[in-house]
């Protein structure tokens, strides 16, 4: 048995923030306000996935909630005018089960850009996934990844594909390396992230660790 631990989950507090920042005493407005933050972050990334979206941040006070999205195109979000910002607040009143109009909860929008995208491992996933889909050979799509991640100036790079890898009747797990990637080392800035491809002959999973 492997004793696997989230590189992210094992540095929370220590170098990364959690996602969503509030507390509530009272179990009943808790579950109800996590299962609010799943909602509201599952439908944003699904949403913006045309402008890359890496990570949304939630953070409540008593009568305000801020929401921070983590793009690389956040130009595409904005759209003409800020048109695109009036569209998301009202998404989110929706979410909560409000009426858009509601004076009692403000919601406020900020529109973070990734400064290195190819150091970011959801960014990376989502590409390698992206290139699967559309019939890419998975080992140039790899290896040419790996390389511009290496170029923006990480340590290390490591990707694992899982499942049924250029079509093959029996599904296969295959690891790329480059560089370092020292997965227990808590001081280490280890981004880590996931993303389902779906491909003809079935989903492919795809892993990133990156050192930074």
């Amino acid at each position: 048995m492997g004793q696997k631990v989230h590189p992210k989950g094992l540095r929370l507090g220590v170098l990364y923030n959690w996602n969503s920042r509030w507390f509530f005493s009272d179990k009943k407005k808790y579950r109800q306000t996590l299962l609010s933050d799943t909602v509201i972050r599952k439908k944003l990334m699904e949403k913006f996935r045309f402008a890359s979206v890496t990570q949304v941040d939630i953070e409540r006070a008593i009568n305000k909630i801020t929401v921070i999205i983590y793009s690389v195109k956040p130009g595409m979000i904005i759209g003409r005018g800020g048109r695109g910002l009036e569209e998301v607040k009202k998404s989110i009143l929706e979410d909560l089960k409000l009426d858009p109009g509601a004076k009692d909860i403000k919601v406020d929008l900020r529109i973070e850009p990734v400064k290195k995208p190819y150091t970011n491992a959801y960014f990376t996933a989502q590409s390698i996934a992206e290139k699967l889909v559309r019939g890419f050979s998975h080992r140039s799509v790899i290896h040419s990844m790996m390389n511009r991640v290496i170029e923006a100036g990480a340590k290390g790079v490591k990707v694992q594909l899982g499942g049924r890898i250029a079509g093959a009747e029996i599904s296969r797990r295959e690891k790329y390396f480059q560089g370092t990637v020292p997965t227990s080392t808590i001081r280490e800035d280890v981004d880590f992230a996931t993303y389902p491809a779906l491909t003809k002959s079935g989903y492919i999973g795809v892993k990133v660790w990156i050192c930074r």
